[in-house]
């Protein structure tokens, strides 16, 4: 009986030692969401979100994965060294006509929390993205109208 309860507390007092960080105490994104904007349908938008590696140790991104499949998710697959920048990408493929917002949870090693980071835009159909561009362009840019 003395032996399971050294044990026991041995294992009580080891735990906090091995306690997960959260990933605020690893990383610090420069955003957690990134607008888009207004895009074109069918035409793939990729947003690059960057991280400081804020903790004293290499930190590994075991996965980066969207919520849906309509996105497609990259990063930096190497140890990122303290005080260091690491990236990761995400690739919506605009397909759908409308607003969206897409989330992706990653996941560092030795972290038990989950990160979410999120795009958000709106999707436009090549003639309305193809007017909007053109009511952006200063008066001398702007195509003569047709007469008709």
């Amino acid at each position: 009986m003395k032996k399971v309860l050294f044990t026991l507390a041995i294992a009580a007092f080891a735990s906090p030692i091995f306690a997960q960080s959260k990933v605020n105490d690893v990383a610090k994104f420069k955003s957690e969401t990134i607008e888009l904007g207004k895009i074109e349908q069918n035409n793939p938008t990729t947003a690059t979100f960057t991280f400081s590696n804020t903790s004293n140790q290499p930190i590994i991104i075991e996965q980066a994965n969207p919520t849906c499949g309509c996105t497609i998710g990259d990063y930096t697959k190497a140890p990122i060294a303290p005080g260091k920048e690491g990236w990761i990408k995400a690739t919506y493929n605009a397909a759908a006509l409308g607003s969206f917002d897409k989330k992706m949870t990653v996941k560092f090693a030795g972290v038990d929390e989950v990160k979410s980071i999120t795009i958000k835009g709106e999707v436009l159909s090549k003639e309305d993205y193809a007017k909007l561009k053109s009511d952006k362009l200063p008066s001398d840019k702007k195509a003569p109208a047709k007469k008709g």
